[in-house]
């Protein structure tokens, strides 16, 4: 077990996901205690003790004296442990947005790299990679409009099974097959007064994901995208994606009824080729379910085709994430979207196997977690870049496995444009659906209600209820929320 003490709770939440990045399968209690000698205080379990001193904590600008904390408990875990993190200090989700905001402030990169490795103690390959996603994704945006365009994300919040591994907001097909056209009622309620207020807006992008889409009969997504049809110009659109996902909900059909609608962009994720961890994970499709369904969507039409994996499933060595790599080379997918795995607490993972326990069996099994996951992921960007694809988004997680970051790859002209803003977060997102997140960047910063600090912000951020039958049953309070908000 590994105790830390800060004096300040400004510290909390750096100090306690850096140390959790370097012993990963350690118990970490954090307490505050305003009368500690020290800024702050963390005991290893072999009771050695690293000290951020006092000296740290006069700075009088709140976030120099949280660097300089940073620093000091991040240098003393490398010297104690040996090693270092491949992303330093970050503990954010979007380490490209500061490579991003400085190339937009007329940085050069050899100034980026020096700067960003010296100042968070990121890995020379790291820095590389967050500059030149940065650079890729500046250009895409640059076809956007920020003030008038706005992107709409639609949830579809049902699943042929739940995987182990996932923590959204979604439940299987089975338990709510009678209340899927209830769902699908309020939902196009919520899309129909969207589409009403936006109507002098250009929408740019459409994400239909879940969950998974496909779980819906071939009539309900007809229904379903009739209903976007009918609300929602295309006259600026740039692309419109719907996540397949899993191969198992996947039929002719299906396919038709999507391309037959223009649908420009679908994924079709196995996670992994290996069918041992298909089978422990709870998916419920074979390899050969995986390679059909690629083959179909080819014959229907379809010509942007992205492929999820997972680097650090259980069991899994770095040999088992080559073979899926091969796999995946010969399907030739348009875009190839790499995970690190994360364990969330609202996982079955995460409540039937504790996080502790799921990284001592990796260990035990396939080696250092960190030796493995760098071996899996530096295999998955070789292998993008023997398909020609490019890395061109980048984000991370908490309790992502090893410390590392899921990378988005992808051929010049197929990289998923919704992809970027819900990194870059720099136009407005509009979304329904159970559990949906609506994104709106304003203009000028606003206070927004109930405040307690009275800080301003350029991003509100309006959630949907994630419980299905709530959602269901509050449709019109879901509306009317959005109505405060929306194009004020």
């Amino acid at each position: 077990m590994i105790e830390i003490i800060c004096s300040d709770e400004l510290y909390t939440y750096n100090v306690y996901h850096i140390t959790k990045a370097f012993f990963p399968s350690e118990n970490v209690e954090q307490s505050v205690d305003r009368t500690c000698a020290d800024a702050v205080r963390v005991t290893l379990p072999d009771g050695t003790v690293l000290l951020a001193e006092r000296a740290a904590d006069r700075c009088a600008d709140r976030q120099e004296r949280k660097r300089c904390v940073d620093r000091e408990i991040y240098t003393g875990l490398e010297r104690y442990t040996g090693r270092s993190l491949a992303w330093g200090l970050l503990t954010g989700v979007r380490p490209s947005k500061i490579a991003m905001k400085e190339l937009e402030g007329g940085a050069q990169m050899e100034e980026f790299l020096r700067s960003f490795q010296e100042q968070y103690f990121v890995s020379g390959e790291k820095a590389q990679l967050a500059w030149e996603i940065a650079g890729r994704e500046k250009a895409l945006l640059e076809q956007l409009d920020y003030e008038d365009g706005y992107s709409l994300y639609v949830g579809i919040p049902f699943c042929p099974s739940v995987c182990t591994y996932c923590s959204f907001s979604s439940g299987a097909l089975e338990a709510w097959k009678d209340r899927v056209e209830d769902y699908l009622d309020a939902l196009m309620k919520e899309l129909a007064y969207i589409g009403r207020v936006s109507a002098g807006k250009k929408l740019n992008t459409v994400y239909i994901g879940g969950g998974t889409p496909t779980t819906l009969t071939a009539c309900q997504l007809e229904r379903l995208l009739d209903c976007i049809d009918s609300n929602f110009s295309r006259e600026h659109l740039l692309e419109y994606t719907v996540e397949a996902g899993r191969p198992d909900s996947i039929t002719k059909e299906k396919l038709s009824v999507l391309y037959r609608h223009r649908i420009t962009r679908i994924s079709i994720n196995p996670q992994s080729m290996q069918q041992k961890t298909l089978d422990l994970i709870g998916r419920r499709h074979t390899v050969e379910d995986v390679v059909r369904t690629y083959a179909l969507a080819r014959e229907t039409g379809f010509d942007n085709i992205n492929m999820d994996l997972i680097a650090g499933l259980p069991g899994e060595s770095a040999a088992d994430m080559r073979d899926t790599l091969r796999q995946a080379e010969t399907l030739a997918p348009d875009s190839l979207t790499v995970h690190s795995l994360a364990i969330k607490r609202a996982a079955q993972m995460g409540q039937e196997q504790s996080a502790r326990g799921y990284v001592e069996a990796l260990e035990r099994d396939t080696g250092t977690m960190a030796q493995v996951m760098t071996e899996m992921i530096r295999a998955a960007a070789e292998s993008a870049r023997r398909m020609g694809l490019l890395p061109y988004y980048l984000y991370r997680q908490k309790n992502i496995a090893g410390n590392f970051e899921n990378v988005g790859y992808a051929k010049v002209d197929k990289a998923g444009i919704y992809n970027i803003l819900i990194m870059e977060e720099k136009q407005s997102i509009i979304a329904a659906g159970a559990g949906a997140s609506t994104k709106i960047v304003l203009k000028e910063a606003a206070e927004l209600p109930g405040s307690k600090n009275g800080k301003k912000t350029n991003l509100v951020r309006i959630e949907n209820v994630k419980a299905i039958d709530a959602y269901i049953a509050r449709i019109g309070e879901m509306i009317e929320r959005k109505g405060e908000w929306l194009w004020h």
